[in-house]
C-alpha cells in the first residue's frame, strides 16, 4: 500500500488493519496520516509503532494522541520524541503518561516542557524525577510547580536545585517543603532565599536548619525572621550568627531569645551588641 492509498483509508479500514500491518508503514507514511487518523488508532497499533515511528509523528499529530494512546508508547518511545514534540503535548495528555516515561525523558525533553505541562505532572512523577531533570526545568517551570508538588520533590531533588531556582520559589512553595528538604539546603542556596521567604519557614524548618546554614543567613534574612522563628533556633546555632546580624537583631528579636541563646552568645557577638538592644 502506497502513501495516497494509506492517508485515503477511513478511521475503520485503517483500524482494521493489524499490528503487523500498521507496523510495516515506513516513517514517511505514518508522518502523512490525518490527525483523525491518528487520534482514531487503537491502543495496540501505537505499541506496534517503532520507535522511529514515534519521532516521526508531527506536532499536530502528537497533539490528538489520546490518553490512552499516550500510555501505550513505550519508555524508548516517549524517549525519542523531538523536543518540538514534547512542546505539542497537551497537559492532559502529560499527566497521563506513566511515570517511568516521564523519568525515561531526557534533560533536554525537560526543559522543553512549558509550565502548564509542568503543572500536569503527577506527584509520583515528580518524586521520581531525576535531580538533573529538576535543575533542567528552569526557574520558570520550577515556580509553577504546586505545593503538593513541591512537597513530593526529594530532598536530593531540592538540594539540587540553582540558586536562581530557589530564589524564585513562592511563600507557598517555601512553606510546602519539609524540614528534611530545608536541611538539605546548601549554605549557597539558603543565601539565595529572599527574606519573604525566610519569613515564610515553618519553626519546624528553622529547627532543621544546621549550624552551617544559620551562619549563612544575611543581616537581612535574620532581622526578616519572626519572634517564634527566633526561638525555634538551636541554642548552639545562635553562636553561629555572625556579630552584623546580632547587632541589626530588633529589641523584639532579643527579647524572643531564650536564656539558654542568651548565655550561648560569644563574646563577640555581645560586644556587637548595641545599648538598645541589652536596655
Amino acid at each position: 500500500m502506497n502513501t495516497p492509498q494509506l492517508t485515503a483509508l477511513s478511521t475503520g479500514q485503517l483500524n482494521s488493519l493489524s499490528d503487523a500491518q500498521f507496523a510495516g508503514f515506513t516513517t514517511t507514511q505514518v508522518a502523512a496520516l490525518s490527525t483523525a487518523q491518528v487520534a482514531s488508532l487503537s491502543t495496540d497499533q501505537i505499541v506496534g509503532l517503532t520507535a522511529a515511528h514515534a519521532s516521526a509523528l508531527t506536532t499536530a499529530q502528537v497533539g490528538v494522541l489520546t490518553a490512552s494512546q499516550v500510555r501505550a508508547l513505550s519508555t524508548t518511545e516517549v524517549a525519542t520524541l523531538t523536543t518540538s514534540q514534547v512542546t505539542a503535548l497537551t497537559a492532559s495528555q502529560v499527566g497521563a503518561m506513566e511515570t517511568a516515561d516521564m523519568v525515561g525523558m531526557s534533560t533536554a525533553q525537560g526543559a522543553a516542557l512549558n509550565t502548564t505541562q509542568v503543572s500536569a505532572l503527577t506527584a509520583g512523577m515528580v518524586t521520581a524525577l531525576s535531580t538533573a531533570q529538576v535543575v533542567a526545568l528552569g526557574t520558570g517551570n520550577v515556580s509553577a510547580l504546586t505545593d503538593t508538588q513541591v512537597r513530593a520533590l526529594t530532598t536530593g531533588s531540592v538540594a539540587a536545585l540553582s540558586t536562581a531556582q530557589v530564589a524564585v520559589l513562592t511563600t507557598g512553595q517555601v512553606s510546602a517543603l519539609t524540614a528534611g528538604s530545608i536541611g538539605a539546603l546548601s549554605t549557597d542556596q539558603v543565601g539565595a532565599l529572599t527574606t519573604s521567604q525566610v519569613k515564610v519557614l515553618t519553626n519546624a524548618n528553622i529547627v532543621a536548619l544546621s549550624t552551617a546554614q544559620v551562619a549563612a543567613l544575611s543581616t537581612a534574612q535574620v532581622t526578616a525572621l519572626t519572634t517564634g522563628q527566633i526561638q525555634s533556633i538551636a541554642t548552639d546555632d545562635v553562636q553561629a550568627l555572625t556579630t552584623s546580624a546580632v547587632a541589626a537583631l530588633s529589641t523584639t528579636q532579643i527579647q524572643a531569645l531564650s536564656t539558654g541563646a542568651v548565655n550561648a552568645l560569644t563574646t563577640s557577638q555581645v560586644t556587637s551588641l548595641t545599648t538598645s538592644q541589652v536596655a
